[in-house]
């Protein structure tokens, strides 16, 4: 349904179409979007957003509750129906099936089926996108993330919050993939968790995979993305490296130059570095 809204966990895998130039494909960004509009009624909750990702960087979108992360996610992945913009995921109009081949994505309430061991929502992950299920390769991301292996023997029924974010990643890092869409990929982890998904994060980035991602905690955008770009109540307040913005406000901290961002700049046009 266009005019609705989905939900769906598991990418979906289709051949971009032969009328796209392999040239073109290789030079596109990861994404990009030109005046992206979304209404919910009379509010907006994006405001004509301008973003680009180019292969192979990392960026983190990041902004407070409500302010449109979600949505925007949504929208790029043809999950929610823009009402005005242009969405292209590697210079493929994100409403072709095809635009989605090149990402795996994690939503931020990510529900396996409860029924399914955790070794079966990672078989079925890989089998709709045309995968094989490696054991061994799934223990050894499973060790990665910091879930022991034996617990994917287990229904998912049985998994903590915190098991559950991580089988989700797992399924995700599992697939090879060019651009890595996650959203609050740190939700629920312990510290030994979050350092362990910051570690392939960084891993996946070193061999020139595509990072885009939301999240509350400043200081993992800080540490993993040379881009960072800040959202408030719809409207793209800065575009830049997390350098620039604490620079533009004169801190040190990038929590500090966050909040007057937000704060100073509550009507104010976005402005790019």
């Amino acid at each position: 349904m266009r005019n609705g809204s989905r939900d769906y966990s598991i990418d979906r895998m289709v051949e971009a179409p032969a009328n796209l130039s392999s040239a073109r494909r290789a030079s596109a960004p990861a994404l990009r979007t030109e005046g992206l509009v979304k209404k919910f009624g009379a509010r907006r909750a994006l405001d004509a957003i301008d973003m680009e990702v180019a292969p192979g960087a990392a960026a983190g979108l990041v902004g407070a509750n409500g302010a449109g992360k979600t949505t925007f996610i949504k929208c790029m992945l043809d999950l929610c129906a823009p009402d005005a913009g242009r969405v292209e995921l590697f210079g493929v109009d994100y409403r072709q099936a095809a635009a989605r081949a090149r990402l795996a994505y994690v939503p931020e309430r990510f529900v396996p089926p409860y029924y399914l061991l955790g070794r079966e929502f990672l078989a079925m992950t890989l089998a709709l996108a045309g995968s094989a299920y490696d054991p061994a390769r799934a223990a050894a991301i499973a060790t990665e993330l910091e879930l022991d292996p034996q617990a994917l023997q287990r229904p998912a029924r049985q998994f903590s919050k915190g098991m559950t974010q991580k089988l989700g990643l797992a399924a995700c890092f599992m697939l090879e993939r060019d651009l890595y869409v996650l959203d609050e990929p740190m939700s629920g982890l312990d510290p030994a968790g979050r350092l362990a998904v910051k570690s392939v994060l960084a891993r996946l980035h070193s061999s020139g995979r595509a990072l885009f991602f939301t999240s509350h905690v400043l200081s993992d955008v800080e540490e993993l993305c040379s881009t960072i770009a800040v959202l408030d109540k719809g409207s793209l307040r800065f575009r830049g490296a997390p350098a620039e913005l604490r620079l533009r406000y004169g801190e040190d901290n990038l929590e500090r130059a966050f909040l007057k961002c937000i704060r100073s700049d509550a009507d104010a046009p976005a402005i790019s570095a």
